[in-house]
């Protein structure tokens, strides 16, 4: 005698248009950020080697990215710099007329309607590869690295970026910044910190990409234990409790935890940044033949929503973009 069954799963797990109704997980084009590479320089357009598919641009041939980006209905980009000349002090991070303040003005003038978001760090900008200012024994001095932060944020500020990324990981960064933009008359500029930002061997292709890898020793004394979980969501309070608007966990994939366990303490709206990484194993692997790359991207950028991200910084936002116009996502 056969049991009845009163409950059925698979009842709503038939034809498209119920499948796509009863989803748990809805992904949004709204909620891409691409990230930028900008090189001082012009006519550049090289693509990376370790990052098949993504470039450096000079501020002049910026237009060959946006238009694609634009064209798929992303609307969000994240500027990284490759200044021409660096120095202990990374100078060129709050110049005037450096490269991200270039950017900005001019994709301000020529493409309103992107959303301009940088990314503070000085890594790119100093000769020894570290995201901070060096003491007598060549360790990163966090508090002094602070006045300079809030250099290169109000800079930012003043060039026009629409947010404002800290991703250094110095103590106190988001108060120091948040009072120094307030008092300049920013204060409805957003911050989005990299609150939850592990030393990863994920960032490898990243390093080549924007030449920020440390000249010598490491990162961890300031970028989080991949062992620790309480200490990124003590780290998230900490920035939300200076000013933070929006929270960041970076790497993605391998801390779907901690994007979890973050999403469910806190009251601001939670970003993933998906990293260079991340993308590159997938581009091997489907050139490889070993994966179809349009469903992976499409299902681990969607564990990552699934997780507790609202936002999601990726390489592959056009491609997600036109995943959720198909259907196959979303």
């Amino acid at each position: 005698m056969s049991t009845k069954l009163i409950q059925r799963g698979r009842r709503l797990r038939g034809g498209g248009a119920l499948r796509r109704m009863v989803r748990e997980t809805r992904v949004s084009k709204h909620a891409l950020i691409y990230p930028v590479f900008v090189k001082d320089g012009n006519n550049i357009e090289e693509e990376i080697s370790s990052m098949e598919g993504q470039y450096r641009y000079s501020v002049d041939r910026l237009g060959s990215c946006f238009d694609k980006l634009l064209e798929s209905g992303v609307h969000k980009v994240l500027f990284f710099g490759l200044p021409e000349s660096k120095d202990p002090e990374g100078r060129g991070a709050w110049k005037e007329d450096g490269v991200i303040q270039n950017a900005l003005r001019w994709t301000g003038r020529h493409y309103p309607e992107l959303y301009k978001i940088t990314d503070i760090c000085m890594c790119e900008y100093t000769s020894h590869g570290h995201c901070g200012i060096l003491d007598a024994h060549n360790q990163v001095d966090n508090d002094k690295t602070l006045e300079y932060l809030a250099r290169i944020a109000l800079s930012h500020a003043r060039a026009g970026a629409d947010m404002l990324a800290p991703s250094d990981m110095m103590d106190g960064r988001t108060g120091v910044m948040r009072a120094g933009l307030d008092a300049e008359g920013y204060s409805g500029l957003p911050i989005m910190a990299y609150s939850a930002k592990y030393s990863s061997a994920f960032y490898g292709p990243f390093r080549e990409a924007a030449d920020s890898a440390p000249a010598f020793g490491d990162r961890k004394t300031y970028q989080m234990d991949f062992h620790n979980s309480k200490e990124a969501l003590k780290e998230t309070l900490l920035d939300i409790a200076e000013g933070a608007d929006i929270v960041i966990v970076k790497p993605a994939l391998a801390y779907l935890d901690i994007i979890h366990l973050i999403s469910r303490a806190v009251q601001v709206p939670l970003a993933a940044y998906s990293v260079s990484g991340e993308y590159a194993m997938i581009k091997a692997a489907a050139k490889a033949g070993l994966i179809d790359e349009d469903a992976i991207i499409g299902e681990t950028a969607t564990s990552i929503w699934r997780a507790g991200a609202q936002i999601l910084i990726t390489y592959f936002a056009r491609e997600l973009a036109r995943l959720i116009d198909s259907g196959r996502i979303g």
